[in-house]
């Protein structure tokens, strides 16, 4: 495994929020709203365009925190958040995912993303939200910082 990292959720305010934080860390901020996604997000309501799709803040090659905001509409809870695992291998990826899944929910079966990686997300067992990431390896396409680490 690579790495562990927190995700955070917030409700339109992920971009005070991680600035907040950057400051208190001194940390580097990277920020993608949803209207700056590479790809077209026809899911992604007008009202929602500059919410924060992700953010990451990184100290060095360390990942310290990422984040991001809920859609309008969607439940929200103060203190919402997720692990996510950056994981070194499709092999452990698809480990880790099946094991953490036993008697849980997928939310988002792992696919290919737009930013060169294999993601996928599910609510365990005990109702912890899990993000699992694997970084292919470059292949020619666009690369985003955002889940490199």
């Amino acid at each position: 495994m690579k790495e562990i990292v927190t995700f955070l959720s917030f409700d339109g305010y992920c971009r005070q929020a991680m600035e907040f934080y950057q400051e208190c860390l001194g940390a580097d901020l990277f920020l993608l709203p949803f209207s700056e996604a590479p790809v077209e997000l026809p899911w992604v309501p007008a009202d929602a365009k500059d919410r924060i799709m992700h953010a990451t803040l990184t100290n060095g090659p360390s990942t310290l925190l990422m984040a991001s905001d809920i859609l309008p509409g969607t439940p929200f809870h103060p203190g919402n958040s997720a692990v996510m695992i950056h994981c070194e291998s499709l092999t452990e990826l698809e480990r880790l995912f099946t094991a953490l899944g036993v008697n849980g929910k997928v939310t988002m079966a792992l696919q290919d993303t737009f930013w060169g990686a294999r993601f996928g997300t599910l609510t365990d067992q005990f109702g912890i939200s899990w993000m699992f990431n694997f970084a292919h390896p470059t292949q020619g396409a666009r690369k985003p910082p955002i889940l490199d680490a």
